[in-house]
């Protein structure tokens, strides 16, 4: 388990300079909407993806009139207590170091330091595309299997390169000559070990789902959750390809593979969005990220950090209580929870007679 200990922060967002120090393993931080509350839990979210929870461009997170920003902390592990310093220089090149040494590629940091963030913005894995949910997936899988990270960067740059390939042919009016059988061949090869990973993993993760939500709503509201997927049994990802290519030169671009996969949640037999309730979307959503959190305790035998972004809103109070029990009682591990009520949260710690740090911002 990683404990962050202390956080400094130069020019990020609203920070010009200012540090953070950190004595319990639950921390609650609270304010007022624009204080910098969501901005302190995606630091730590930075410093242990290399990049930000919101999908911002680097230059986006330099505080306005600044150029660059440096963020830094101090992490106790088992054996030590390690710095990660992440700096973006003036002309925008990112640099980021574990103990003053330098990455050569980010994606080497990737695991290393595992965090599971809850925040407002999440409700679109419930309500959005399946993109949403294929992200929290990769995300996840990315976290615990170093090889699927190679797996799927593989994979996105040879799709972008037979997608290119697909609109050129059809601009020039060509035919397919032995190149697209290339790239089939290369894109299988990386589907299909993609694609025996999440079948692998998500027939245990559904269940620890609805496992997790059953706990959270307190009864059985008839939620199920299916893997959908063109990868049907007994059909190769290259037949696959080649089945739908005659599509894919119409339309220029690759219509059949793992990264049309989806997640799809129902209640009683119904799409979930259509029928569930503000409270029970937010349920599903904690469950979720509940069973990312226990999966990656599980098979990385070390407890992420968690990071809950304003999360009581729109819950009722069973249910919040459930979700704080279930957080901050039922898992051990570092805890981070925003909140705009101080009240709120410091009635909820000492219901539960937790120990625990407040940060007013």
């Amino acid at each position: 388990m990683s404990i962050f200990q202390k956080i400094s922060l130069l020019q990020f967002r609203n920070y010009s300079q200012q540090s953070f120090y950190f004595d319990k393993k639950i921390v609650g931080i609270c304010g007022a909407n624009g204080t910098g509350k969501t901005n302190l839990l995606d630091t730590i979210y930075y410093l242990c993806f290399t990049k930000s929870y919101f999908s911002k461009p680097d230059g986006k997170n330099v505080m306005h009139g600044k150029e660059g920003f440096r963020i830094e902390a101090e992490v106790e592990n088992i054996r030590d207590t390690q710095k990660l310093t992440c700096i973006l220089r003036e002309n925008g090149r990112k640099e980021f170091y574990l103990d003053d040494e330098q990455y050569k590629k980010f994606s080497d940091h990737i695991g290393k330091y595992t965090c599971v963030m809850i925040a407002p913005d999440d409700a679109m894995l419930i309500t959005g595309g399946s993109e949403e949910r294929r992200k929290f997936l990769d995300t996840l899988l990315s976290q615990i299997y170093p090889d699927y990270l190679a797996h799927l960067i593989n994979y996105n740059r040879i799709l972008l390169q037979r997608n290119s390939y697909l609109k050129n042919l059809f601009e020039e009016q060509k035919t397919p000559d032995d190149l697209l059988d290339v790239l089939d061949e290369q894109l299988a090869c990386v589907g299909e070990a993609i694609f025996l990973k999440r079948k692998i993993f998500l027939d245990t993760f559904i269940s620890t789902i609805l496992n997790q939500y059953e706990s959270i709503a307190d009864k059985d509201e008839g939620v199920d959750i299916n893997y959908q997927t063109q990868m049907v049994e007994g059909k190769t990802m290259l037949q696959l390809l080649k089945d739908y290519r005659q599509r894919d030169l119409y339309l220029q671009r690759t219509t059949a593979g793992i990264h049309k996969d989806e997640l799809f949640f129902s209640m009683n037999e119904q799409p979930f969005k259509l029928l569930a309730s503000q409270g029970q979307r937010k349920s599903l959503l904690f469950a979720l990220k509940l069973a990312e959190y226990f999966s990656i305790k599980e098979i990385k035998n070390h407890a992420p950090i968690l990071l809950l972004d304003d999360v009581f809103e729109k819950l009722d109070a069973n249910r919040m209580m459930n979700l704080l029990q279930k957080v901050c009682k039922d898992t051990d591990t570092q805890i981070f929870i925003t909140d705009t009520h101080k009240e709120r949260l410091e009635m909820a710690f000492d219901v539960l007679c937790l120990d625990y740090q407040l940060i007013e911002l």
